[in-house]
């Protein structure tokens, strides 16, 4: 079934409710793999960082990373969920090129967090609760690269590379229980969901959670029922999706050929499928199996993990101001609605302003610039705002030289545009082009006197008392010097060339 033959998201929800449910995997930031002492790092030459461990050859025995159950009791505590007192690895058995073990180190059955929930906002103000079932520790596979093929997939590729360096990553996998209740909001919870998850993630400092480079990925699982109905349709489960952006079209793509299927009196099959970011769709990839496909059993060369009360709560004293609770308290600090609050967020501005609050800026200005003319190249560029190269110093530098007067805002657009174009820093910029504010009455007053002279008719205005019309005499000197005149010093010489009080 191809985009063109779909129902209409609206005729979609007439007829049915979405039922969603969530996997997100998170790559934990630790220096070594989870069961093994190779290097994480990025960027080696492939299959550099491996061991006999992690390429899983006879004899060779894992160990548990420690700090990687540190970072699983953390997440699962921020997620309030009840932390096990012993549980343990399983074995899930499954062939692909990209797991030289043939099965992957996992938790089955008994996962280290369980039964929490987290509450996200969604862009109205709406608190939406997304309970959570599980939160368990796993290993990440390896990287397939295809090649000679036109979609980058296997098929049509004429041989693959392998690169194992990933193998074995320390991976937490956290799992929500159904959602229902979303309706026609559906895409953005599942988005909204994702979000503050990472925000979440992030704050903990387990990992940096940047879903662009695979440090964070979501696989959307999504039914359709019938109004009324009380049980689950069959659901089909949307691979590594990898943008908050792409969730939100994934859910609603997803809901749309499930009911184009299903109006048309077709069968939804459990499969996996690929995300296109190009126009939004799915595509199938392959039958989904169940947990007993997997043949799950006891990893017998691990023995369980068993954290002792008084080290969780230990660690639970440990956990920062989570997201939602800092984002309230920055609100009330700042003074801005919680729309407004909700745009910095969405601009992924928050960090960024408090930043430059720290770097002695007021958080008014801060507020300003990078939701202002920050943001606007941010677009421009196609870029994340964390990702222009300025720095909130320079921009806390910007606004200083705008609170002393040395620049007025059309000249700190500039100021900053230099910066963006790597001319220096916001001093050696002003230096540079010449950008600082002409306030110098000596300087001024040939500009303010040639004003009068050609505008004699405006000038007689405001002698007779319409004091308003100095501002065009103003804008004249602000022409006349390319924009680097002290507005305000500029008016109050005008208005006493003209015997005027202000």
């Amino acid at each position: 079934m191809t985009v063109t033959e779909l129902v209409s998201y609206e005729d979609a929800l007439a007829s049915y409710d979405p039922v969603m449910g969530l996997e997100v995997h998170v790559e934990l930031g630790t220096k070594t793999k989870m069961f093994c002492g190779c290097s994480t790092e990025l960027g080696a030459d492939p299959n550099t960082q491996t061991c006999p461990v992690c390429l899983g050859m006879p004899g060779a025995l894992p160990v548990v990373n420690a700090i990687g159950v540190e970072s699983a009791i953390k997440i699962g505590l921020a997620l309030n969920c009840e932390i096990a007192e012993w549980c343990r690895f399983a074995r899930k058995n499954y062939f692909y090129p990209d797991m030289p073990k043939n099965f992957q180190t996992s938790q089955y059955d008994e996962p280290i967090a369980f039964n929490g929930y987290l509450d996200v906002q969604l862009e109205d103000g709406e608190v939406f609760r997304v309970e959570i079932e599980r939160a368990h520790m796993e290993e990440d596979t390896g990287k397939s690269t295809h090649v000679g093929g036109a979609t980058g997939r296997i098929h049509g590729a004429q041989h693959s590379l392998l690169d194992y360096n990933r193998a074995g990553i320390p991976l937490i996998e956290i799992v929500t229980k159904p959602i229902e209740g979303a309706g026609e909001r559906a895409p953005e919870v599942a988005k909204a969901y994702v979000a503050e998850l990472r925000e979440l993630i992030k704050a903990l400092g387990v990992s940096e959670a940047r879903m662009e480079m695979g440090q964070m990925r979501c696989d959307v699982n999504l039914s359709l029922r019938p109004h009324g109905r009380e049980k689950f349709g069959t659901r089909s489960e949307t691979k590594n999706v990898n943008s908050l952006r792409s969730v939100e079209r994934a859910v609603r793509f997803e809901v749309q050929r499930h009911a184009s299927v299903l109006s048309a009196g077709g069968t939804i099959i459990q499969e996996t499928r690929h995300f296109h970011e190009e126009d939004g769709s799915t595509t199938s990839g392959r039958i989904k199996e169940e947990a007993e496909d997997y043949r799950y059993f006891p990893e017998p060369d691990l023995v369980p993990v068993a954290p002792s009360r008084e080290w969780v709560e230990e660690l639970r004293g440990t956990l920062p101001e989570l997201p939602r609770v800092r984002r309230n308290r920055l609100r009330e600090q700042w003074g801005v609605t919680e729309h407004d609050m909700q745009s910095i967020l969405n601009a992924g501005a928050v960090d960024l302003i408090v930043a430059t609050t720290e770097a002695g800026a007021d958080s008014a200005a801060a507020r300003k610039w990078w939701m202002g003319e920050l943001a606007r190249s941010a677009n421009e560029s196609g870029t994340d705002l964390a990702a222009l190269p300025i720095t909130p110093a320079q921009v806390a530098r910007v606004a200083a030289l705008v609170a002393e007067g040395s620049l007025n805002d059309k000249l700190a657009r500039q100021v900053i545009e230099g910066v963006l174009a790597g001319e220096g820093g916001p001093d050696e910029v002003v230096e540079k082009r010449g950008l600082k504010v002409v306030s110098d009455d000596s300087a001024l007053g040939a500009a303010v006197d040639e004003a009068i002279a050609a505008n004699a008719a405006i000038a007689d205005k405001i002698r007779a008392g319409k004091v308003a019309a100095a501002g065009a005499l103003v804008g004249a000197v602000m022409k006349a010097t390319r924009g680097q005149a002290d507005a305000a010093r500029v008016r109050e010489l005008i208005l006493e060339r003209l015997g005027v009080e202000g």
